[in-house]
């Protein structure tokens, strides 16, 4: 594949070698690197036939997690940035430059390391983002908060799509896809998290829910919730958003077709568990895993 905008998508992945603790949480043992395998082979089941060029972000792995990227993807699609343990904040800050100074895709795809996905399921997320200018952004979890918060519990819309439900969100965590236009646009608003805002926070101050409801914010006070905090962070971070911005869409699959692998906000209606117990079993280099799992 040669030539500008040669793929379907830009996928920039990033990935350390520890389980964080609502993973292990899962019972699923402590080696990163078969939970790490089960989580990339799935996402590359997912993609199915999609032109994909990949960004492998290493942020303290050893040796073994750039072969266990190029054993998924060729030597044409992919590309590996290997960094010093820098965490969690200057990674997605990596995510955002790849992906904006990339000229590969007009869509953009950022993917954590701990999210597993449902086969042959990722085209129809591409495919709906496509058939609407108003979908500003996907993500392909459906977030348990989502039906237990106060702070979800707003007004939704729900699209059918190729056979699929998608339902409006407030926010989500930071494994999603846009264009690279809408990235390059609300540039400002992401990078904030790397200068310490919260995902919900900033997420909440590009749909603009709960953000212009002091209601809200007054009984989270009373309540002693953590949601206050999420709001009073989305207009410190972004208050100019809020006020003079366009409300943005984002969209989530019902039921979601990935879940983060966060033992209390798995995407409801799928055993995502025993999904995979089942892949780590069919993998030769997970052995030792699955049999360290309760």
């Amino acid at each position: 594949m040669t030539g500008a905008k040669s793929y379907d998508l830009a996928v920039a992945y990033r990935i350390y070698p520890r389980v964080s603790g609502p993973a292990r949480d899962l019972s699923l043992g402590d080696d990163k690197y078969g939970l790490s395998e089960a989580c990339l082979r799935s996402f590359k089941e997912s993609l199915g036939s999609l032109r994909v060029k990949l960004w492998a972000i290493l942020d303290g792995c050893p040796p073994e997690y750039e072969a266990l990227f190029r054993k998924y993807f060729d030597d044409a699609q992919l590309v590996v940035l290997k960094f010093d343990s820098v965490g969690n904040h200057q990674t997605f800050a990596k995510q955002i430059e790849v992906l904006l100074e990339q000229a590969d895709s007009d869509l953009v795809y950022f993917a954590e390391d701990d999210y597993f996905y449902l086969a042959n399921q990722f085209s129809s997320m591409v495919e709906f983002l496509r058939s609407d200018p108003e979908v500003h952004f996907a993500s392909p979890f459906d977030h348990l908060d989502c039906y237990r918060l106060a702070l979800h519990r707003t007004p939704k819309w729900i699209k059918t799509y190729a056979g699929r439900h998608w339902r409006t969100a407030s926010s989500t965590c930071l494994t999603f896809l846009t264009r690279k236009q809408t990235l390059s646009k609300y540039r400002g608003v992401f990078v904030s998290y790397v200068r310490g805002n919260f995902d919900s926070s900033l997420w909440l101050s590009l749909t603009k829910q709960r953000v212009c409801n002091p209601l809200f914010l007054i009984s989270s006070l009373v309540h002693g919730s953590f949601e206050w905090k999420i709001i009073v962070k989305a207009w410190l971070f972004s208050w100019n958003q809020i006020l003079f911005g366009k409300r943005l869409q984002l969209w989530v699959p019902v039921p979601g077709i990935a879940s983060h692998l966060d033992a209390h906000s798995l995407s409801p209606g799928i055993d995502w568990r025993q999904l995979i117990l089942q892949s780590l079993a069919e993998s030769p280099g997970s052995q030792r895993l699955c049999g360290s799992t309760r």
